[in-house]
């Protein structure tokens, strides 16, 4: 399986939202929906990718380079696509842009179903806890 990975576009976002629910990841709309993905693409500390198989949208990645620390807030793959290598072609990606931007390190915010696939993929746990608080 070819795997494309570009950059976010507008009209990516009905199918970013199905994977996110189909993945059990979009709890906080506000946080995650439509108007926040179209800000995250309008930042330029912010790094939206898009991976593709066949044309057909298969998973994606955000995160943010701040000039000191390089996050990865978010990566999310289609049920039908998991396990295939998208995420890591994602991951990968990322860490190139990261790269280029001069990043010495990149973190993830990762759950504890996940922790296995970032160990596997050379991510090492450390002792902070990702805190948050609503703004209204």
């Amino acid at each position: 399986m070819k795997i494309h990975v570009r950059e976010f576009r507008e009209s990516d976002i009905p199918r970013l939202v199905q994977i996110l629910t189909l993945n059990d990841q979009y709890k906080h709309p506000a946080i995650e929906g439509p108007e926040s993905m179209k800000r995250v693409a309008m930042c330029d500390a912010a790094v939206f990718m898009i991976a593709e198989t066949d044309k057909q949208i298969c998973g994606f990645i955000k995160a943010v380079y701040d000039g000191s620390r390089a996050l990865i807030h978010l990566l999310s793959v289609h049920p039908d696509y998991q396990h295939s290598g998208v995420g890591t072609a994602l991951v990968d990606a990322v860490a190139a842009e990261f790269i280029r931007r001069g990043a010495p390190t990149v973190s993830v915010t990762a759950t504890e179903q996940s922790v296995g696939f970032w160990e596997k993929i050379g991510f090492r746990r450390v002792p902070v806890l990702l805190m948050l608080k609503e703004l209204k």
